[in-house]
């Protein structure tokens, strides 16, 4: 913020001192650029799948106390061994803003999923004995990370969620199997 403050004063004092109009749209394109390619190695670094020597195809999402996931696409090929990794880098106690991943099999209604995890408190709101999930990972709290391995299943789009009480409706994203 301070950093912003200090470029956006700067630039008016460029424009306000100096007469010579191309300098001013120089330092205003070189603003812009800049704030692009920012952008631009944000979004690369978000989507980023790192696939190791053993052909593991590793995923890292985040999470925090606002409910929300980094990553809402993830790219994989069928049968493919998926690591995902989840962080909670938030600080609330699970108890209060727990948050895990739980990808879904096709047709699996969200609303459906999530009042049945709703209701499975004493499992960290996974449905006992429950067909409908491909893998999960551990319910976690502020600070925490868990992880948990699979194979990507048969080419289709498949939802995942948190299935913490209400957070379904905002955590969620797809895993896109090719």
């Amino acid at each position: 913020m301070k950093v912003r403050l200090i470029t956006l004063l700067s630039v008016f004092l460029l424009i306000g001192c100096n007469g010579n109009d191309s300098k001013n749209k120089d330092v205003i394109k070189l603003k812009s650029q800049t704030e692009k390619s920012t952008k631009k190695t944000l979004s690369k670094q978000k989507n980023t799948l790192v696939i190791d020597d053993n052909g593991v195809a590793n995923v890292v999402i985040t999470t925090n106390d606002a409910m929300k996931f980094d990553i809402n696409k993830i790219n994989v090929a069928s049968g493919q061994k998926i690591r995902l990794t989840l962080k909670h880098v938030g600080q609330l106690d699970k108890r209060v803003m727990g948050h895990n991943v739980v990808i879904l099999k096709k047709g699996v209604v969200l609303s459906t999923f999530a009042a049945k995890a709703g209701s499975a408190s004493k499992n960290d709101y996974i449905p006992a004995k429950s067909s409908e999930i491909i893998a999960h990972t551990a319910m976690i709290g502020g600070g925490e990370t868990t992880e948990i391995e699979f194979v990507a299943p048969e080419p289709g789009v498949y939802d995942y969620i948190c299935s913490f009480p209400g957070h379904y409706a905002m955590m969620r994203g797809k895993l896109i199997v090719k």
